[in-house]
């Protein structure tokens, strides 16, 4: 078993973990730079002591700093792949995969074996007599994932895999994953700030922000009703925090009620809470509407965009500081209504498009 639970605190990095992994599930990890990933990564790795914490893997006990257990990384049976492949220059490709299992004390021959065999599942036999300097980058990357599953770890990490790939490369590597932790069932957890991979490899997202979990879930769940502004921002949704007012609107920081519909159980007046709706579901106004109950939010534009056949008009930043409102219009209303930075306009969105719901109990500290 290869399930994961992770409880630490290292305060020099103001960061403060709370994660949990099923056997043979795959976690994403989301967050913007310096949000905390790589510091979780390191604390599973064993590249991190924490403060304070209990990290396990199955049923065995990789860190306890309240008994004093701390398993060294080479022992741990995790492999972490980080952005850049870290082949042994003076190696062969194949020597390469085989120095984990000869490592392990396994003999010439039965190294040259396992390497043979994951050389073979990354499509890469034919590379396997070639030096690091020999190879393109998406090439040593599959040598690197080779090395890494060769070792036989019980826990995969990746860190940001595809970051380094030319966008061509990216594609043909995020599948091979696919097909290696699906068919395998392995457990992995992979630190990414693109969606595609989320979206291919992941069965659970948790997005990490100034150190904490801030949001976790099944990546549909997450994607499809986020509750924070990094991960609204890349499922594509507009988000405004703030309380609960009434049944059906919250106030933010700033004053601004939005109207909506509770899409959850009744959430007590005054807790914090989070509405949601769609770019698509915004119009623009260069005055304000009148007419049917509708949110009306005076914004002046940010920049212009192209999304799709449309054109995403996003406003400023939000007076809190969060990412400033979304709207998709046609590129001959933007036309028509003259739009360019630096206008104030209205975003006009019905009560029947937001969705009000609960944010999640704060993080652990």
């Amino acid at each position: 078993m290869s399930a994961l639970r992770v409880r630490a605190r290292l305060a020099h990095r103001g960061a403060a973990f709370d994660v949990e992994l099923g056997d043979g599930e795959v976690l994403a990890v989301l967050g913007p730079n310096g949000a905390g990933k790589s510091t979780l990564l390191g604390l599973v790795a064993g590249l991190l002591h924490p403060d304070e914490g209990l990290v396990t893997l199955g049923d065995r006990t990789l860190t306890d700093t309240a008994s004093g257990t701390f398993v060294p990384p080479h022992d741990r049976g995790v492999a972490l792949l980080s952005q850049q492949p870290l082949l042994f220059p003076h190696m062969t490709a194949a020597a390469n995969v085989a120095f984990a299992p000869r490592s392990r004390g396994l003999s010439r021959a039965e190294a040259r074996s396992v390497a043979e065999h994951w050389l073979r599942e990354v499509d890469a036999e034919e590379l396997a007599s070639r030096r690091p300097s020999q190879l393109s980058g998406g090439q040593a990357q599959r040598i690197a994932i080779a090395r890494a599953l060769a070792a036989q770890p019980r826990l995969l990490l990746l860190d940001e895999p595809m970051a380094a790939l030319d966008v061509a490369v990216a594609p043909a590597l995020r599948r091979l994953l696919r097909r290696i932790l699906r068919d395998e069932g392995r457990t992995a957890v992979i630190v990414t700030h693109d969606l595609l991979d989320a979206l291919a490899l992941a069965d659970r997202v948790a997005v990490v922000e100034s150190g904490h979990v801030v949001e976790s879930g099944t990546v549909r769940d997450v994607l499809a009703t986020p509750r924070s502004a990094f991960a609204a921002r890349i499922a594509g949704v507009n988000i405004l925090s703030g309380s609960r007012t009434t049944e059906d609107s919250i106030e933010t920081s700033w004053g601004e009620v939005v109207s909506g519909v509770d899409a959850s159980e009744a959430t007590p007046v005054g807790s914090p809470a989070v509405a949601l709706f769609r770019p698509a579901a915004v119009a623009v106004h260069t005055e304000p509407p009148h007419g049917s109950p509708r949110n009306c939010f005076a914004v002046t534009i940010g920049e212009l965009e192209l999304h799709g056949a449309a054109v995403r008009v996003r406003a400023e930043e939000n007076p809190d500081g969060s990412t400033g409102l979304a709207a998709d219009v046609t590129p001959a209303a933007v036309a028509e209504l003259d739009l360019a930075p630096g206008r104030r306009v209205f975003f006009v969105v019905k009560a029947q498009e937001v969705s009000l719901h609960p944010t999640l109990t704060a993080p652990v500290q």
